[in-house]
This record gives structure tokens, sequence and C-alpha cells, in this order.
């Protein structure tokens, strides 16, 4: 089958990149694929971050769309075209990217009669606008079929297409971020010399609650010893204000803030050091995070919201917990009151289920369907 992806490919940072990737790489097994990315994602006015991208080394992608340009997507829609492919599948996450979507779909339909199908990393955004929804409804319009990971999403995809025709299946475990390594060798090379550590990881947001987890810490700093808060990501906006919250809570002693992106090859340190990964969203969809603990048979403790508690077994692979400080320290003192033993048998079996190969299948059956 000849499939053409679009969406972020690397050498672009972030979990749909990563994500669109690793799906290239599972399909190109079986399967003659194309990759399409974008010559601009976001402009620079719009981008919180440092940089867009990152070092990279692998299959090479068409860097042809231009988010905010029409020109664009209509060069786009004739390269997709001159290839004739079976399907043409497209990450979506942001109702930013559905004009441009629209009319590189649109003009596929119209020439070449591809099955047209959405990865739908989110539907909703989590900063909402009035005209999201109007916007993602008229590119569904162009599309045969919808994969989703989670019930939340299911439920936002439904919200716009009252009978879609679609498939669920959990996000896949990243395995593209090297093997593990012993925690003691993690440990030295990061310079962490207490017993327990405790990884938040992943770009900061404010829906991604790091602020509960500060708070939380000053509960921790009475029921648990020797133990650290390693805060690792770019933060999209004011790194001050969780260093001076961190402060107003006398637990800057107990956190690490690492405040910079974290290349591929060095990912393996942070969650082998790790004893367990914390998720205090305050809002979410599903995430990127919990398949990268799983993959290095980390446990996890997330925030009952969104997609979040559909992949964590209570007391078996982790804890699940309400996002407030009081629980996140409540399910992290939970998680050191009983042997990692008791965790890591069953995170390894449990990750057998997200494997990149199932996800593949389910996607072309969709596409055959």
């Amino acid at each position: 089958m000849k499939i053409v992806l679009v969406g972020p490919f690397p050498p672009y940072r972030g979990g749909i990149s990563m994500f669109n990737h690793s799906l290239g790489l599972e399909l190109a097994k079986n399967h003659e694929i194309h990759r399409v990315s974008f010559s601009l994602q976001y402009p620079k006015s719009l981008f919180p971050g440092k940089s867009q991208y990152f070092d990279f080394e692998g299959e090479p992608s068409e860097q042809l769309i231009n988010s905010v340009n029409p020109v664009s997507w209509r060069k786009t829609a004739r390269w997709i075209n001159r290839i004739q492919p079976d399907a043409v599948v497209f990450q979506y996450w942001m109702p930013f990217f559905a004009p441009g979507f629209t009319s590189i779909a649109k003009q596929v339909k119209r020439k070449c009669g591809a099955k047209i199908i959405v990865n739908c990393n989110n539907i909703t955004a989590h900063e909402p606008k009035m005209t999201d929804q109007l916007m993602t409804a008229n590119f569904f319009r162009y599309c045969d079929g919808f994969m989703v990971m989670s019930d939340t999403v299911e439920n936002d995809l439904k919200s716009i297409e009252p009978d879609p025709n679609y498939r669920k299946s959990p996000h896949p475990l990243y395995d593209v971020f090297g093997e593990s390594i012993d925690q003691t060798a993690a440990k030295t090379t990061l310079g962490i010399t207490e017993e327990k550590v405790i990884l938040n990881f992943g770009l900061i947001r404010d829906y991604k609650g790091l602020d509960l987890l500060i708070r939380s810490a000053k509960i921790l700093k009475s029921q648990l010893t020797n133990f650290k808060i390693l805060v690792v990501g770019e933060c999209y906006g004011n790194e001050n204000k969780y260093i001076e919250l961190a402060e107003e809570n006398n637990v800057m002693d107990v956190i690490d803030f690492r405040f910079d992106f974290v290349p591929n090859e060095r990912v393996h340190e942070y969650f082998c050091a790790a004893d367990v990964v914390v998720l205090p969203y305050k809002s979410a969809t599903q995430s990127g995070v919990v398949p990268i603990a799983y993959h290095f048979d980390r446990p996890v403790v997330v925030s009952n919201v969104g997609g979040l508690p559909e992949i964590v077994e209570q007391g078996k692979s982790g804890f699940i917990c309400e996002p407030n400080p009081e629980e996140i320290a409540d399910g992290i003192k939970q998680y050191f009151n009983q042997s990692s033993n008791d965790f890591r048998p069953f995170v390894a079996e449990y990750k057998h289920r997200f494997s990149w190969s199932k996800y593949a299948d389910t996607l072309l059956e969709l596409v055959q369907s």
C-alpha cells in the first residue's frame, strides 16, 4: 500500500513529531511511505518556546506545508496527487492547522481519491477558541476515517461527527529513546544523590499542573525522606513563576528544575534515574509521557483527567489521583510505601499491549474499511 503521512516530522520537536516518526517507521516495514512535513509550522510570533527544532539524523521528510500560506497548501496537494497514494494520514492536534489541512484534503479527494484518515491526537484544544469546532468540522467533512486513542477524544469526535467511521487504539509505547541503563549509573550521570527520584517530564504548560506538584512537595517534605523531584522540560511560559512558587512553599531543596529540551539520545537517562513518573495534569486527552515511562518499566502517578486513567492500572502500573496537591502527594507516597517489585513486572507485561505494530494494524484496517 502507498501511504502519505502528513504532519510534523523530525527535526521538529514535540510529541506529535515523534508519533509521526514512529508510525512511519512501523508502516515502512511493509508499505511504501511518503512523509510530508512543514516548511513553517508555527510563525515565530505564535511559538512560545526557544526553538522548534532539534538535531536529527534519520528518514527525511518533504517540508512542504507553510501553516499560514495557502499557496503552499495547493503545492502540497499537487505533490500528493502526483504520488497517487492509497491513503493519506493526517496528524491532527490543534484547530490552528485545520484550514491548511482542509485545503489539502479537499484537493486530494477531488483529484486522487485516496482514503483520508485523521489520527486524532487532540480534537479540542487545551486553550479553546470559539471558532475551533467549526474549523475542525470543516476539515472532517473531507475525511473518511478517524483514529482515536482515548475515551475523551472519542467523545470529542462524536460531538462533531455523529456517526464517524473510526477505530480506537491506545497510544503506543515509544521505542526511539534508547535502551534502559542501570538506575545508579543514570543518577550519577545526572548528578543526583537522593535515594528517591520523582520525575516530571515534558514541555511545561499551565494545563500540565506543575504548580500542583510544587505545592504537593510541601506536603511530601513532612512524609517522605531523602527524595528529589526532577522537573525536566522546556517551559512554554515564565519559568520564574515556578521557581518563586517553590521558594514560597520552601521546597527548593527538594526540587531540581531543568528547564531545557532533552534530545532523544538523553531521554533514557532521566527515566532510568527515576523511581516514578508524575503527571499532575489539570486537563488532558492522552499523554506521550506515560508510554515513555512504561517503555522504561517505570510506574506513573497521574491525575484523573481526560484519557490518563485509561492506561493506568490502579496500584499495579501506578496510581490515579485527583488534580490537587494533597492527592498528588498521597499518590506519590503510596508508591514509595510499596516495593518497586510490585510494579515493574506488571508494567513490563502491560506495555506489550501498546505496540506500534498493533496500532498500525488497526490503522490499516480502518483504511480498508
